[in-house]
């Protein structure tokens, strides 16, 4: 009887993980998009209109997930929550990709003083943890989600430069490069045509897990008051709002930290099967 080679068996594992994973995505998209028809076709509350006298209410047909403390519907903030949650969280995302991709191009490739240039100020920003540098920014720059969001940018960015430029300087020691300039391509040509398309499946594996760790991060800040301010809906504020009532109504906290949880999770398997699509083994060092 012949035996299954191991390489056979790891591709059938994988294939049987992301086949779970594909079913466990849609299944969440399908809920998030019957709960959000439902809500905004049928239901269509105002997220930010007071009742005091309908607060603190059970869940039910007009409020499937019940009423806060000013009786505004949970369900209706809860999803457009998300959405600022998410939409702040990619953006941040995006903003600092656009600023760390390019610096970590021409780092790597030119050397020299630019990259020793980079190097210091890489150094400058990796002396603190993340998370410190962006209360002590947020802090500074004053309480708001856009405030908040550019504290994030200018933390995040460097992870992504440092990723390119240990790329780039690994691949610019290669043939095919070598063969391009002596073709006469220009560096941005090099840069764009034959560097970039090798730094992809790197970052798109940092980003996707990256975007659990901006989630949690805006919403932590939220939470303390130096993110979305009321009455804009948002996860951490949701969390906050609902501290007071955890004993008499814990739900009101269990909601959106579910929905935190969710999106962080599905955004770590997005990050697993790119890892496995791209089959980045390790990050390059620089």
């Amino acid at each position: 009887m012949k035996s299954i080679p191991l390489r056979v068996r790891t591709r059938a594992a994988k294939s049987k993980k992301h086949s779970v994973q594909a079913i466990v995505a849609a299944l969440f998209a399908l809920l998030v998009i019957a709960a959000s028809a439902y809500t905004f076709l049928v239901l269509k509350h105002d997220p930010t209109l007071t009742d005091l006298r309908g607060r603190l209410l059970g869940a039910s047909t007009l409020h499937p997930l019940g009423t806060d403390h000013l009786g505004r519907d949970v369900l209706t903030r809860l999803l457009l929550g998300g959405g600022q949650t998410l939409g702040y969280s990619l953006l941040a995302l995006g903003a600092a990709l656009v600023i760390g991709i390019p610096f970590g191009i021409v780092a790597g490739y030119k050397r020299g003083w630019v990259d020793k240039l980079f190097m210091r100020i890489a150094d400058g920003f990796l002396a603190f943890p993340d998370t410190i540098v962006a209360i002590v920014l947020s802090g500074l720059l004053g309480a708001g989600i856009g405030n908040l969001v550019l504290a994030i940018v200018i933390v995040k960015w460097v992870s992504y430069a440092r990723l390119v430029r240990s790329t780039v300087l690994s691949e610019s020691q290669k043939d095919y490069i070598r063969i391009a300039r002596t073709n006469g391509l220009s560096d941005a040509r090099i840069m764009t045509k034959h560097l970039l398309p090798h730094i992809a499946g790197h970052v798109l594996v940092l980003a996707s897990l990256d975007l659990g760790k901006i989630i949690l991060l805006i919403s932590s800040l939220s939470y303390i008051g130096l993110g979305a301010q009321p009455p804009t809906p948002e996860w951490g504020a949701m969390l906050n709002d609902s501290r007071p009532y955890f004993q008499s109504r814990p739900e009101l906290m269990v909601y959106p930290g579910l929905a935190i949880v969710s999106v962080v999770l599905l955004a770590n398997m997005l990050g697993d099967y790119l890892r496995d699509r791209f089959d980045v083994k390790k990050e390059v060092q620089p």
